[in-house]
């Protein structure tokens, strides 16, 4: 979802900097960009996830 809001800004960045300019279409390729990062920044996070589960602390504890 967040990949495919972040191709419609592009499209829509794209159709302001025919019709406005680039000063005016400027926020809404930035604001894809970060969209684009975000949506990175989720996949890294699921698949380190998915590599990498917590490790668990099986050992038993001393008594002193």
């Amino acid at each position: 979802m967040i990949l495919s809001l972040a191709l419609a800004l592009v499209v829509i960045g794209v159709h302001q900097s025919m019709t406005v300019g680039v000063g005016g279409s400027y926020p809404i390729f930035m604001f894809a960009v970060a969209m684009l990062f975000w949506f990175q920044l989720r996949r890294n996070k699921a698949s380190t996830t998915q590599k990498d589960p917590p490790a668990t602390n099986n050992k038993k504890k001393k008594k002193n």
